[in-house]
């Protein structure tokens, strides 16, 4: 459990004025205060702020969550030893693991029952991890997009730290990983379009639109991104969080095509359209990339919006098959062949539908209770 001092820390954003200032003269990204997107987002009024947040809180459809059990595909260590290269498994939201050259890869761990900084309040995951924190392989390296509860779970990289060899961050993530005593020598740091070869793959932390924070006061204080990795001739480009934005052309024109995309398509609304996607936009996304199979990720695990839980899903399929995608939804935990992959079973389907849920039963299940803090 923190201490007093780091949860004081935490909550007040202490540490985010000294990371902005010791990166403000390395990134045109920074504005010697804050990092910042290419394209400013509007500024929003406090009004609709408290606005969304009142939506959030009480007037979610009741459908936001699944009826039924998510169907996961249990993992054991023997299973992924014995796997061959080139697996992806999707383990829930935007954590996937990655066999690549006999190496594990681990992207935005969230191995945590809530997104969020409280242990007893905030969004609640719809099912379990396809595998244990603790049964995970020794990883080569954790690739983070971005410093958000649901992408970054303190608790499962401090678990993860004594045998990852590597963390790979947008800048000043990696600072807050080395603040929560994660060892400096394993964290490298990259503005976007830096690349890194480790072995005999390629990592670049490539733009994104978004934002970022943990805290009421340290909003922007860390950088945001996407990710291309290259394995000799397999290339997977990793969204992160984003919305809809040129970068994705210039990625594409830069360093696709790519065979397999990740891309958000989940946690969306018109309220937020500069952070999030709609999914025509993912799937504009993936042609600007010139991706050959999507995989639409950010979605199943976590009630971060007001759209039905299975409506990312059915919108994402629909608008791929009428542009001739080839688009790939497995199972939490199934394996996934990048050279080859296959299409999935529209598995949602079978989930039962939240058709009548009375409030106070559907604020228990979203996690709307009160509880203590865990930053």
């Amino acid at each position: 459990m923190s201490s007093i001092p780091d949860l004081i820390s935490s909550v007040l954003g202490m540490t985010a004025a000294k990371r902005g200032r010791a990166l403000s003269s390395t990134s045109p990204q920074h504005d010697g205060q804050r990092f910042r997107n290419v394209a400013p987002r509007p500024v929003e009024g406090l009004g609709k702020t408290l606005g969304i947040a009142w939506n959030l809180l009480f007037n979610k459809p009741r459908d936001t969550v699944p009826g039924g059990a998510v169907p996961v595909d249990a993992l054991t260590r023997a299973q992924l030893d014995a796997a061959p290269d080139r697996s992806l498994y999707r383990l829930g939201h935007s954590t996937m693991l990655l066999k690549l050259r006999g190496q594990f890869w681990l992207t935005d761990p969230v191995f945590a029952e809530r997104a969020s900084p409280f242990r007893h309040v905030g969004p609640k995951r719809f099912h379990a991890p396809p595998i244990a924190l603790a049964d995970l392989p020794p990883l080569s390296g954790v690739i983070l997009s971005h410093d958000h509860y649901d992408h970054l779970d303190r608790d499962a990289v401090l678990a993860l730290a004594p045998t990852t060899n590597l963390f790979l961050t947008p800048l000043g993530v990696g600072d807050r990983l080395i603040e929560w005593g994660i060892d400096a020598s394993k964290v490298r740091q990259f503005d976007w379009w830096q690349s890194a070869e480790i072995g005999a793959l390629s990592f670049t932390a490539t733009p994104a639109q978004h934002f970022s924070g943990r805290s009421l006061f340290d909003g922007n204080s860390t950088l945001w991104a996407s990710w291309v990795i290259v394995d000799d001739d397999v290339r997977v480009f990793f969204s992160g969080d984003t919305g809809y934005f040129d970068g994705f052309k210039t990625i594409g024109e830069r360093l696709g095509p790519f065979d397999v995309t990740l891309i958000e398509t989940g946690a969306y609304d018109v309220q937020w359209p500069y952070v999030h996607m709609q999914p025509e936009q993912t799937v504009q996304a993936h042609i600007d990339l010139r991706g050959r199979w999507l995989l639409p990720v950010h979605n199943g695990t976590f009630d971060l919006a007001m759209h039905r839980w299975h409506e990312p899903f059915e919108r994402v399929m629909s608008l791929s098959a009428a542009r001739g995608i080839a688009i790939s939804t497995p199972r939490m935990g199934e394996r996934l062949d990048l050279a080859a992959p296959h299409r999935g079973e529209r598995w949602w389907r079978n989930v039962v539908e939240v058709a009548e849920m009375p409030k106070k039963a559907w604020r228990l299940c979203s996690g709307r209770d009160a509880g203590r803090a865990n930053p």
